[in-house]
């Protein structure tokens, strides 16, 4: 599909840290800097850009920074899982950290707006627990839900969406899983809440990551989707297809039967390789994989499916993957 255009996150160009390298695998760079490299990465069309900025860097320098590369913005990240939020942010237990994120929140929409950005994401990665016994779920639950309703309420016009995680840095996240994430955002009674669905994070949670783009979709949820790949047992934030070779096929070949309009976006954590060779393998990835996907014949895949024949559908897969 040669229209097909890319985004990514910011923090693929930025310093990446773990538990043990703390002081990061290189050296600090800032919010204009990741910028200019995701620009000069050659692949990107927009950005995830995490708020607040950098200290000192305003909305105008990062506007400038975006049409300087050629960069448009297609969504405000707040923050609300740093430090602030270790115990929680709309879920925590502190009415005054979670009215902090409730500001932040309103803060990114402000950004948003000047930014025109397409939607807000919330990544609640401290909305959960560590310990059995160590929150009352009903509660948990409660908070989670009515932070982002509020939100999304004073906010009409403005479309939401949640990233979710089974865990990290939390053990357990509220907003875990698909469907579970789903049945929460149908539970607050607004139309402009949806689902950011993360190849990675679905792989993670034991999903079928096709199964729950259609899922999300089916439900008028589906605001983003973010590619990547892991091992299953963490959010490695691989490139695309470095594992999961037919899964990310069938993912790409469901967002072909979507028409999805939007730019594919990346979610990488390149730790010891160069971001931009990280974004331009992933690239040339996913273009490989949707032209092998658009070779898929889609009446006799339909025809095998409808019949539940898995044997015929593999040989179409087969055929169109290696021959």
């Amino acid at each position: 599909m040669s229209t097909r255009t890319f985004a990514g996150g910011l923090w693929s160009f930025g310093r990446v840290i773990d538990r043990y390298a703390t002081d990061g695998y290189g050296p600090p760079i800032g919010t204009l800097r990741a910028i200019e490299l995701a620009g000069l990465s050659g692949e990107l069309t927009a950005l995830d850009l995490n708020y607040p900025f950098d200290e000192g860097v305003t909305v105008n320098d990062v506007r400038k920074a975006l049409a300087d590369h050629g960069l448009t913005t297609t969504n405000i990240t707040p923050v609300i899982y740093d430090r602030r939020f270790r115990s929680g942010s709309f879920s925590s237990a502190d009415p005054a950290t979670r009215q902090a994120a409730l500001d932040l929140a309103h803060e990114s929409v402000e950004v948003a707006r000047d930014l025109d950005a397409r939607y807000v994401k919330f990544w609640p990665g401290q909305d959960g627990y560590d310990y059995p016994f160590q929150v009352d779920y009903a509660t948990l639950r409660r908070h989670a839900i009515e932070g982002i309703r509020d939100v999304a309420r004073n906010f009409p016009e403005v479309t939401f969406a949640i990233e979710y995680k089974l865990k990290e840095p939390r053990n357990r996240l509220f907003w875990s899983t698909a469907a579970t994430s789903l049945l929460a955002i149908e539970s607050m009674g607004v139309d402009n809440v949806g689902l950011v669905v993360d190849f990675g994070h679905s792989l993670f949670a034991k999903e079928n990551p096709a199964e729950a783009l259609l899922l999300t979709h089916s439900m008028g949820r589906l605001v983003d989707i973010e590619l990547d790949d892991n091992y299953r047992e963490w959010d490695d934030d691989l490139t695309v297809g470095a594992v999961h070779l037919v899964e990310t096929l069938e993912f790409l070949y469901t967002v072909r039967q979507l028409d999805w309009p939007h730019p594919l976006k990346l979610d990488l954590f390149p730790y010891r390789e160069d971001p931009g060779e990280a974004v331009r393998e992933s690239v040339a990835t996913i273009r490989a994989l949707e032209n092998k996907a658009a070779r898929i014949p889609l009446d006799r895949l339909r025809e095998a499916q409808a019949a539940h024949d898995a044997m015929t559908a593999q040989r179409l897969v087969r055929a169109a993957l290696l021959d």
